[in-house]
């Protein structure tokens, strides 16, 4: 999209260079700590109050993983081997700590050899419940009590209720504000592309939020004077699956005549959707929260991610649904045909792609995204 914003060139600019952003430098610079975390199911506000800075354990593309390979199955997705490659390069040796749950097997092996093999001095594994339930909530509750002790206990600080509390504002504040601007793509012609809303969710997980929120609240003003192409009736679409964080793949296919509107993605609407509740003791309420997010494949029933993406099929007036997977991600592989299958008899046509983790762009599944575009321009 033309038009450049400043306030997300400035956003850019903060959360680059990979993997060590400007932000996490000057933060680093201060003598403070810095805490990889490498799944959605980790609450950042406890580290936040901790004082220190959570940052997402995000991982190379596929052509660039040698490494790894020796510690973790090929038929491992890339997104877990190309964060351990990251991290046995030494280019995470400035986190303080690194903080997993148990999202699914690749992972749970990722942290493994994480945690015999990198000299990350904290190292911590939190167990998520598959479902959400009275008695998971309260599991999960003493789940994350276990990695606040840790935090406190490695670095001799103590996390109070009142900073708890101040951490949950701030992270409500930014969740509201990335909602605010989701529904700006509600309208024909949004006034942010895919691409775009994508570098904003990426810069959120790599820098303090007090800051990122003033930059989103600058961009916002920005975007509600940007002018705005001529509706040309471009397809809307809806990305939905396994881990998808580049940008580029947003954009490639935005090129091809669509708008990517909005997603169900851990590093979109399933990272930031729902508020934690400020009426309730801090950890009880975070751990509703993040239980009860938009939940990913691993949860069950299956029906919940059923609701939610048939939701945002209705509220951002999809045309079609790409499903994108990881190769050898196992639980999107598995929900992926029901969910095909559902949604097309509901009249939502579906495209499924396979992707390596990280990959540049379309490259040769460039020709099935144009076919998939004809088709719903020829059903309209």
């Amino acid at each position: 999209m033309e038009n450049t914003l400043k306030s997300l060139e400035e956003l850019k600019q903060a959360s680059s260079p990979f993997p060590q952003s400007q932000a996490v430098q000057a933060w680093k610079s201060q003598g403070k700590q810095v805490i990889g975390w490498i799944c959605t199911y980790i609450p950042e506000e406890i580290i936040a109050a901790a004082g220190m800075l959570p940052v997402r354990v995000t991982g190379y593309k596929a052509e660039e993983i040698v490494e790894a390979d020796a510690y973790l199955y090929t038929n491992s997705c890339t997104f877990s081997r190309g964060c351990l490659e990251v991290g046995l390069k030494g280019e995470y040796d400035h986190l303080d700590g690194v903080v997993s749950g148990t999202s699914c097997d690749p992972i749970r092996r990722l942290f493994d050899v994480w945690n015999n093999y990198l000299k990350t001095p904290f190292r911590h594994i939190v167990s998520v419940p598959h479902k959400v339930t009275p008695d998971a909530e309260e599991f999960f509750a003493g789940e994350i009590r276990k990695m606040k002790d840790g935090l406190e206990a490695c670095f001799q600080v103590k996390i109070t209720d009142s900073a708890l509390r101040e951490s949950i504002q701030i992270y409500n504040r930014g969740r509201e504000l990335l909602r605010r601007l989701y529904d700006l793509r509600k309208g024909p012609v949004p006034p942010i592309s895919g691409e775009e809303t994508m570098q904003v969710i990426q810069a959120s997980m790599r820098m303090p939020r007090a800051e990122f929120n003033s930059h989103l609240e600058r961009l916002l003003d920005e975007l509600s004077h940007r002018p705005l192409p001529d509706d040309d009736g471009r397809i809307r679409l809806i990305v939905v699956g396994s881990m998808l964080d580049n940008p580029e793949i947003m954009g490639s296919i935005e090129s091809l005549g669509a708008w990517v509107v909005s997603d169900e993605l851990c590093a979109g609407t399933r990272y930031f959707w729902n508020l934690v509740d400020t009426s309730l003791e801090p950890m009880e309420a975070l751990a509703r929260r993040y239980l009860n997010h938009p939940p990913c494949a691993r949860m069950r029933p299956f029906s919940k991610r059923m609701d939610f993406v048939s939701e945002m099929i209705k509220e951002f007036r999809a045309d079609g649904v790409i499903y994108e997977i990881v190769k050898f991600c196992d639980l999107y592989g598995h929900d992926k045909p029901v969910m095909k299958e559902k949604l097309e008899a509901a009249g939502v046509p579906v495209l499924e792609l396979d992707l390596e983790y990280g990959m540049g762009g379309l490259g040769q599944i460039r020709t099935r995204v144009e076919a998939f575009l004809e088709m719903l321009r020829i059903q309209q």
